[in-house]
Order: structure tokens, then C-alpha cells, then sequence
């Protein structure tokens, strides 16, 4: 059995609408955030305290552009959606990587600061200036989508994948943390592309 547990607006959205989109029956747990501080049994399943955590049986991952790249790969062709990936084959298969490793490692990073000066953070204890600076940070980091989404309807391969879910997570928290008022028209046309998939809104909803 798929089992994940999952928290409203976190990380843990990408394999969530992952397993929507392949059709996947899941066990969903949704936690309070962070669950480190308000379910600390949750530690017994995820010592970091971070979500996602994901099984399958007693197979774990904790790395939600991981789980969507495993998902698709140990899943998509049984379920006949074998497009949500990019085969080794494929000339795509490189920057189709590159886009899954960039959503965090790269893109999302800036994000946290932002998030936590202003809004995690006790009042006196938030830092307007630091968020500031990397919000801009952020948006330096977001020019590499822009431009492709400026020139394609999405990332690589000329379809949505996998990609696309990881990487329009980064956007989706631009806005819920309301630092999207500088998104370009093709990022905004992105994003609502991506919004308005029967599978994204399925695991927003859940």
C-alpha cells in the first residue's frame, strides 16, 4: 500500500498531485505544520519531522521531487502514463533531471527565508531586509523558468511531466507566501495551466 503523509501548501503537494495524476490508490495522512511541533509521534515516522514521507510497503523516501520521479517510473507505464516521465532515451531525459534537482536544490531554497522572516518567525523576531533580499533572490533563480515557459507550454519534452510538477510547487508557494506580484505573463499563464489540471485540483483539495 502507498501511504503519504502530508501537510496543506507543503512540499509534500508534489507527490500528492503525482499520485493523482497516475491514478494511484494511496493512504493519505494530513498533519498539522509543522508536524515536528504539533504531532510529535509524527518523529517515530520521519525523524526530521519534515513531510512528505512516503512508503511503499516498507520502502520510505522523504524527497518529494524524488517521490514524483520514483512514482512515475515504478508506475506510469502500469497505468498507462508513462508521459508523466522521460525515458532515459529520450534527448529530454537530461534537462527533464535537471528541472526535478532545480525545483529545490535551486529554486524553493529562497523561499524558506522568505517564509520564515515573515510569517514563522515571532514578530520580533522577523527580519523584513533578509526577506526582501532573498525574495529577489528568488526571482533571480526564476528567470531559468520564465524563459522556457516563455518559448513552451511546458518545461521539457514538449509535455507536462513530472517537471513540471516539481517545479510548479515553487510557484504555488510564491503565492500562497504572496511574494507573486512580479510573475511575468508567461509565468502566470504557466502556473495556470498547471492549476487547472482535473489532478492538481483533486490533491489541492484533499
Amino acid at each position: 500500500m502507498l501511504k503519504l503523509y502530508h501537510c496543506k501548501g507543503a512540499r509534500s503537494l508534489r507527490p500528492l498531485w503525482m499520485l493523482e495524476e497516475l491514478g494511484l490508490d494511496y493512504e493519505l495522512y494530513t498533519l498539522p505544520f509543522p508536524p515536528r511541533v504539533f504531532e510529535k509521534s509524527y518523529l517515530d515516522i520521519n525523524p526530521l519531522g519534515t513531510v512528505p514521507a512516503f512508503f511503499d510497503g516498507a520502502m520510505r523516501m522523504t524527497e518529494s521531487s524524488a517521490i514524483c520521479q520514483y512514482l512515475v517510473d515504478r508506475y506510469g507505464a502500469q497505468k498507462g502514463k508513462a508521459e508523466l516521465g522521460v525515458a532515459v532515451s529520450d534527448p529530454e531525459y537530461g534537462p527533464y533531471l535537471n528541472w526535478l534537482y532545480f525545483s529545490d536544490a535551486t529554486l524553493t531554497f529562497p523561499q524558506t527565508i522568505v517564509l520564515r522572516y515573515t510569517q514563522l518567525e515571532p514578530p520580533d523576531r522577523r527580519l523584513p531586509q533578509a526577506a526582501e533580499d532573498y525574495r529577489r533572490w528568488f526571482y533571480g533563480r526564476l528567470r531559468a523558468v520564465d524563459a522556457a515557459v516563455a518559448k513552451a507550454p511546458y518545461l521539457c519534452a514538449g509535455r507536462f511531466t513530472a517537471a513540471d510538477i516539481a517545479v510548479g510547487y515553487g510557484l504555488l508557494l510564491a503565492e500562497q507566501i504572496q511574494i507573486d506580484q512580479d510573475f511575468s505573463p508567461s509565468l502566470r499563464a504557466y502556473l495556470d495551466r498547471l492549476k487547472a489540471r482535473p489532478a492538481f485540483q483533486r490533491a489541492a483539495a484533499r
